[in-house]
């Protein structure tokens, strides 16, 4: 007597762990990638391994997404503690006695070189999460006074490094969990005035403030300078200016359509600055023009409005939260960079997500989409 085993297929094996996947958000990161190969495929093919080594990024960050979206969010929010905590345990032991790179202490060697404040991008909208998760339906004034402190000490860590950057990425991530888990408008007016009305000082005072000499205390001195050069570039074209003005050059001379792929000459010319990274925005804009800019954004928006409508249905508190301030960490993302290559914002050194070149930043963002696949996941599983 023979017995017959019928051989699974790769799709049946694989269904297990791509079973409640959200199809419109893995839809949107492919355009989003997609345009990001193409993008780096012409601004990097003569760059050595550059092209190769970002299909091999995008291949572990899609690695990452697919390993965390299996853990549940509850098991996220068990995590939560030990990920901050060791997080702002390396933030300290980077300030003690960090690598110091072009003036800037933000890396340790723990047997291999790394990054912390890489870490807190996750760890602290996963922290917050889970502290109002905890005080659900009875929430006060002073536990929102708390989450202050407990978003504002990695900022000030990382802050100090200096990284105006990645600090900045922290702080919009843990203030989106903040105010979705209730912060009163009473609250948020007067900070987001006052911050409008110190930008027309800076801009009204320009040619004071800017000049020689001035010291402007919380500041950096680099970080003064690159506002000071975004609100006039040409005060030194060759120098702090140049990145900003050849940006906006390359953007402005893509037009409608654009000069066409691998055509763009700002870009293979080598006029961009770090073309494939920070500044691979303006080399998309020169070579797709404006055509390609509105497909780009439309799809960084369709994936924004997509974690928030996982956000709106998680099927609890902390879920809700951490979706929210993960998909703000999206909408960070593509804010500053454009908004940094187009002369509206400071060159602050952010990668447009899953078009610049970087590894670190595609492990994050491979992270966070893992963790609102899982989301997305505990509520389809819940429903069927």
């Amino acid at each position: 007597m023979s017995v017959v085993f019928e051989k699974s297929s790769l799709l049946q094996r694989a269904w297990p762990l791509l079973r409640g996947f959200d199809l419109l958000l893995a839809l949107a990161v492919l355009l989003l990638a997609g345009a990001g190969l193409l993008a780096m495929y012409s601004s990097g093919f003569d760059h050595g391994t550059r092209f190769a080594d970002h299909g091999r990024n995008m291949l572990v960050a899609a690695g990452i997404m697919l390993v965390v979206a299996q853990v549940p969010p509850q098991r996220l929010m068990s995590l939560a503690v030990p990920l901050y905590t060791l997080g702002v345990a390396l933030l300290v032991a980077v300030a003690l006695f960090g690598i110091t790179k072009k003036g800037a202490q933000r890396w340790i060697n723990v047997g291999v070189v790394i990054q912390p404040s890489e870490l807190l991008k996750i760890a602290t909208p996963l922290m917050l999460a889970w502290w109002f998760h905890r005080r659900e339906g009875h929430t006060r004034p002073l536990d929102f006074v708390a989450a202050f402190a407990l978003l504002a000490l990695p900022v000030g860590l990382i802050m100090k490094q200096p990284d105006l950057g990645t600090a900045l990425l922290v702080l919009a991530a843990g203030l989106a969990v903040i105010f979705f888990a209730g912060l009163p408008w009473k609250l948020v007016l007067p900070p987001v005035l006052a911050g409008a009305l110190v930008v027309a000082l800076v801009m009204a005072y320009e040619p004071e403030l800017c000049a020689d000499g001035v010291d402007w205390v919380v500041l950096h001195e680099y970080q003064r300078q690159r506002v000071c050069t975004l609100l006039d570039p040409t005060r030194d074209p060759l120098g702090k200016g140049f990145h900003i003005i050849q940006g906006m050059i390359a953007i402005g001379s893509g037009g409608l359509y654009g000069k066409g792929f691998m055509q763009g000459t700002q870009t293979h010319l080598e006029f961009i600055p770090e073309r494939t990274t920070d500044f691979i925005f303006a080399a998309f804009s020169e070579e797709f023009g404006l055509a390609g800019n509105l497909a780009l954004i439309a799809g960084f928006i369709f994936l924004i409005f997509r974690g928030l409508m996982i956000a709106a249905e998680g099927p609890t508190l902390f879920s809700r939260l951490l979706a929210g301030s993960v998909t703000m960490i999206f909408f960070t993302y593509a804010f500053v960079n454009m908004g940094m290559v187009s002369g509206i914002l400071p060159v602050v050194g952010v990668p447009l997500p899953f078009v610049s070149y970087g590894g670190t930043a595609l492990v994050t963002l491979g992270l966070a989409l893992g963790m609102l696949m899982s989301i997305a996941k505990s509520k389809r599983l819940m429903q069927s």
